[in-house]
């Protein structure tokens, strides 16, 4: 099993990094052989959209979980769509965290533990209540369409659970600066280019599960 964790530095005995979207580095570890890639993490400086562009780089990257100390709605979206388990309020050196995870001292989380950064709002005339996508979403998709969302995120991904609720926080700081048109633009097309992955996989493997009931 491939381990993704965030980290304060690139070794193991280094502290797991609390934050995710804009952690210092990321080390992909194998469960078996505690083999490790130390990656900085390419995300750290971005305007906005770091939590989302950080799931999915791990996604990419073929983690099969993470752990870490915290993870917003919109990046917990992202993640469970593409499959990752989410291990959050991680603290201590990374090796130690991999360990507790391996004992199963760790436990999956069910919904993200902090808010998104750029606020929340409700969604705008869709039926299934408020979600956590971008702008106008990505439309009606797989287990209950991408729909009308809020902040910058996949909005209703795969799994989504319509029963979670998330924290009410304080209105978020005036010092953040607005998303350029370019910018949205920019994680339209990249949230895009996810999805169209992730549904070729999807179609795959559905493929290879008819040709095996044959």
């Amino acid at each position: 099993m491939k381990i993704a964790v965030t980290a304060s530095g690139p070794e193991l005995s280094g502290p797991v990094d609390p934050r995710f979207g804009r952690c210092a580095y990321f080390l992909f570890i194998d469960s078996e052989t505690m083999q490790f890639e130390a990656v900085k993490n390419p995300n750290i400086t971005s305007s906005s959209g770091a939590g989302i562009q950080s799931a999915q780089f791990v996604a990419e990257k073929g983690a099969n979980a993470l752990l870490t100390g915290s993870c917003g709605p919109n990046a917990f979206q992202t993640l469970q769509a593409a499959g990752v388990q989410v291990i959050v309020g991680v603290v201590g050196s990374v090796q130690e965290a991999v360990q507790q995870f391996k004992s199963g001292s760790l436990q999956q989380a069910a919904q993200p533990n902090v808010p998104a950064h750029s606020g929340m709002a409700m969604g705008s005339g869709s039926p299934m209540g408020p979600g956590f996508g971008m702008g106008q979403g990505m439309g009606r998709g797989m287990g209950g369409g991408m729909g009308r969302g809020m902040g910058r995120g996949m909005g209703r991904g795969i799994g989504y659970d319509p029963s979670f609720q998330p924290p009410v926080m304080p209105p978020p700081s005036s010092e953040i600066s607005p998303t350029s048109p370019e910018e949205e633009l920019k994680q339209l097309k990249q949230q895009a280019e996810h999805l169209r992955q992730q549904m070729e996989n999807i179609a795959k493997k559905i493929d290879e599960i008819e040709k095996k009931n044959k």
